[in-house]
């Protein structure tokens, strides 16, 4: 007894070695972890700061030449009501409506229009270029509503220059209010192809131009069919126009990239702009170290941790052979049922429970008719098969977790059966004698039917009281002699009285 407590012990020291063998090495790498996941943020707080930046320098640029645009606009308006503009010289009448007008390499085309939407004055000629822009969309919105202002309209490809180029546009007002034309200036949308390419944004990187309406003005790095695209039902771009300026990490619906966005409205315009950076460039240079910090440490760690799972795996391999051993003892080898030891503790068990629960009990004695007739004439083999077969066919009549199908010892088996009562025993035996008779073993020419089985059983009903219990082995025993000498393939039942003797008389009750 003091060796086994000394092993036990020793068991469980080693358990204790193990566990910190492995926990320690889990604990170096989880604050190793919460290092890198430090070092992860600060990576976060340099790209959100660089963001911000960016998008500051960039919306200070593009909202200036709006600005700039804008007052050029308006100063064209205001110069349209100069005295004796009428009867001026084309050359000075140029000089008086455009003495305002910004002058950058990006600037495009500058025109007044008429109401009917003919050039009556351009920037760059005099005359004028001859042309009808009546149909433009800018022209249609001015001449439908007044008081707009200044309106910022999708690209158009100029039909003056060939070029792409973003149109700004205000409402030129008669002297009685009615709609008198169009000032128009252009900026070329290579301005922000110019001022987006001059930063850095790493690989997957973007910087995007939209109006409110969802159509892309411009992106860096571009393409062809990203200008003029609507990305109005994107939920990048929802959250864009419902926040108006913030951050967010979401998926772009033009690349499924995931990146992370620094956007704002530019000024009172309708314009918004977006500076995006892609996840994995942000953590391009943190996730260099993860790897190198990570690797060494989970090199050092997954060596500690297999030395002690080396060790943990011998103990279990110990502890399993053991249960196993264990498992044996109370299996019977050649059926896979419960043994005799088995069946011993169950049933004493389940005798205690029916004692004091008040529950009925009941036990089957199984014995195969004839048995040795088949290890005579067929040998061993087909005897054990049909040992084999029994014990399917009484497993097959069970199926409670609580019953217990056991082998006993050569050709006898036992069926445990707590809670049932006579009645319910006599139904599982009707049940065993019928699995039975499907028994065949083809092999030896043993047909179904051929083999048959005599069954014991006895019931302790409830009520007995807390005496001496009656010996329910001993009478199933004796039912099962009573069914062997009364011809066999049969069952004979022994009821225990109620109010059981402490001498546990056997009452016969007849045969099925």
């Amino acid at each position: 007894m003091v060796s086994w407590r000394r092993f036990g012990s020793g068991l469980r020291s080693a358990r204790t070695g193990i566990a910190l063998g492995v926990l320690a090495p889990i604990g170096m790498l989880a604050v190793s972890g919460l290092m890198l996941l430090d070092l992860r943020r600060d990576a976060w707080d340099k790209a959100e700061q660089t963001s911000r930046n960016l998008l500051q320098v960039l919306e200070r640029d593009i909202a200036r030449n709006i600005e700039m645009y804008d007052l050029s606009i308006r100063g064209t308006v205001d110069n349209l009501r100069a005295p004796g503009l009428a009867e001026a010289e084309a050359p000075l009448r140029q000089l008086i409506l455009f003495d305002r007008a910004a002058t950058a390499r990006d600037m495009g085309v500058m025109l007044v229009m008429n109401e009917h939407g003919a050039v009556l004055a351009d920037l760059d000629a005099v005359p004028p270029r001859s042309g009808n822009y009546a149909d433009r969309a800018y022209f249609q919105v001015h001449k439908a509503r007044t008081g707009l202002g200044l309106y910022v309209g999708a690209p158009i490809l100029s039909r003056l220059t060939g070029e792409p180029m973003l149109p700004f546009s205000r409402r030129i007002d008669k002297p009685d209010g009615s709609f008198g034309g169009v000032v128009l200036g252009t900026v070329k949308l290579s301005y922000f192809a110019h001022l987006f390419g001059e930063i850095d944004l790493g690989h997957g990187g973007a910087i995007n131009l939209y109006l409110n309406d969802g159509t892309r003005l411009m992106r860096y790095p571009a393409e062809e069919a990203d200008i003029g695209a609507n990305i109005a039902q994107a939920p990048t771009f929802r959250r864009f126009l419902r926040e108006g300026r913030g951050s967010f990490v979401g998926t772009s619906v033009r690349d499924g990239v995931e990146r992370y966005y620094t956007f704002t409205r530019i000024g009172t315009s309708p314009l918004i702009l977006n500076v995006a950076l892609a996840t994995t460039a942000v953590e391009a240079e943190w996730r260099a170290r993860a790897i190198v910090i990570g690797s060494i440490l989970l090199v050092l760690c997954g060596l500690t941790i297999a030395l002690s799972l080396l060790f943990g795996r011998e103990l279990r391999r110990r502890e399993a052979m053991r249960a196993e051993l264990a498992a044996l003892s109370r299996t019977d080898a050649l059926t896979g049922l419960a043994n005799r030891r088995c069946f011993e503790d169950r049933f004493a068990r389940a005798l205690e429970t029916a004692r004091h629960g008040a529950q009925p009990l009941s036990l089957l004695i199984v014995d195969a008719d004839h048995f040795k007739r088949y290890n005579d004439r067929y040998g061993h083999p087909v005897g054990d098969a049909v040992l084999q077969g029994l014990a399917r066919s009484l497993a097959a009549s069970v199926h409670r977790p609580e019953d217990l199908v056991s082998r006993i010892g050569g050709e006898e088996f036992a069926l445990l059966l707590p809670d049932t009562d006579e009645a319910g025993a006599q139904r599982v035996a009707d049940k065993v004698h019928a699995e039975v008779s499907t028994l065949a073993v083809p092999s030896a020419g043993i047909g179904t039917g051929a083999v048959t089985v005599s069954i014991g059983l006895a019931s302790l009903r409830p009520g007995g009281g807390r005496g001496a219990a009656p010996d329910l082995y001993r009478l199933a025993d004796a039912a099962l002699y009573e069914a062997k000498s009364g011809g066999r393939n049969q069952t004979r039942s022994a009821t225990v009285p109620a109010a059981a003797s402490p001498r546990g008389t056997l009452q016969l009750v007849g045969a099925s």
